[in-house]
């Protein structure tokens, strides 16, 4: 069978490189990045192992979390936006029952794999569609929780995306999503134009508290959890240089520069990894 080829839409040069080291059967990279492709949640930092299979641990415990600040329970409709190989849904599936999974993402290949690994747990249904996170193919009121872990920087409108949740959501359901969100004081540096490298794709990383916070009233969602995590997640960076040694090669110029100025904007307290959940 021919490869899916990605949509037109998506130019995600780590996912290219992912899906070409899974290709070649890379023990490491399946480890890390076959199930989850976002950071780490660690928490008790500086106890952080980075062996493959504390980073895979620690990927969970990430997709753990905003499932915490959804309040994700047993009998749910959830919607996983952006799901990229079904990791998250694959978390939910392993812990509750009675669930209706749904994983969105525009990128086929990404789709491909979740379809080919993520298997439904006893009385809990699974799809997975290819679909906009902007323009979601499904009816008024469809789920109980919206899902968007380390994803919403890639969608052309954050506004539209927020809309488009409370349309699907039930009264009284969630939004759950973390995201990188810069301090004011980074603002007017994340709108200056860089170098066209992009190697995690085009990133909108101009959207602070204070946009999320008019977003949340402006949309009528309740903003419930606005949590910090930035201090759980550092040690993905030095994980993610580790890995990059054991392959013997680094991916490109551009995922090095960009990964360590996430890096430092981060340590500097420039830049958040935040948990956000909101109630409709």
């Amino acid at each position: 069978m021919k490869p899916a080829e990605p949509s037109p839409q998506v130019k995600l040069p780590y996912f290219d490189y992912l899906l070409e080291l899974l290709k070649d059967g890379n023990e490491a990279v399946a480890k890390s990045f076959g199930r989850h492709v976002h950071w780490g949640y660690w928490e008790n930092p500086k106890q952080a192992m980075l062996s493959t299979e504390d980073f895979g641990q620690a990927a969970e415990e990430l997709s753990a979390q905003v499932c915490q600040a959804g309040n994700i329970h047993n009998g749910l409709d959830v919607l996983d936006v952006g799901c990229g190989f079904g990791g998250t849904i694959a978390h939910i599936n392993e812990r509750y029952v009675r669930m209706g999974l749904v994983g969105l993402n525009l990128d086929d290949r990404q789709l491909e794999r979740a379809r080919a690994t993520v298997t439904a747990n006893g009385h809990n249904r699974i799809e997975f569609h290819q679909g906009d996170a902007c323009a979601l193919p499904f009816p008024d009121q469809s789920f109980d929780v919206v899902l968007a872990v380390e994803c919403i920087f890639h969608f052309p409108d954050r506004a539209q995306f927020f809309k488009e949740a409370y349309r699907v959501l039930k009264p009284g359901g969630y939004l759950a999503l973390s995201d990188f969100v810069p301090k004011k004081k980074l603002l007017p540096f994340t709108r200056m134009k860089l170098p066209d490298w992009r190697f995690y794709g085009k990133c909108n990383l101009q959207f602070s508290a204070d946009h999320y916070r008019k977003l949340a009233a402006l949309t009528q969602f309740d903003c419930l959890v606005e949590r910090d995590i930035t201090v759980n997640t550092l040690p993905t960076y030095r994980y993610l240089r580790k890995l990059a040694m054991h392959q013997g090669k680094i991916a490109s110029t551009s995922a090095v520069a960009e990964t360590l100025g996430a890096e430092i904007l981060s340590r500097l307290a420039l830049l958040s990894y935040v948990i956000y959940a909101f109630k409709k």
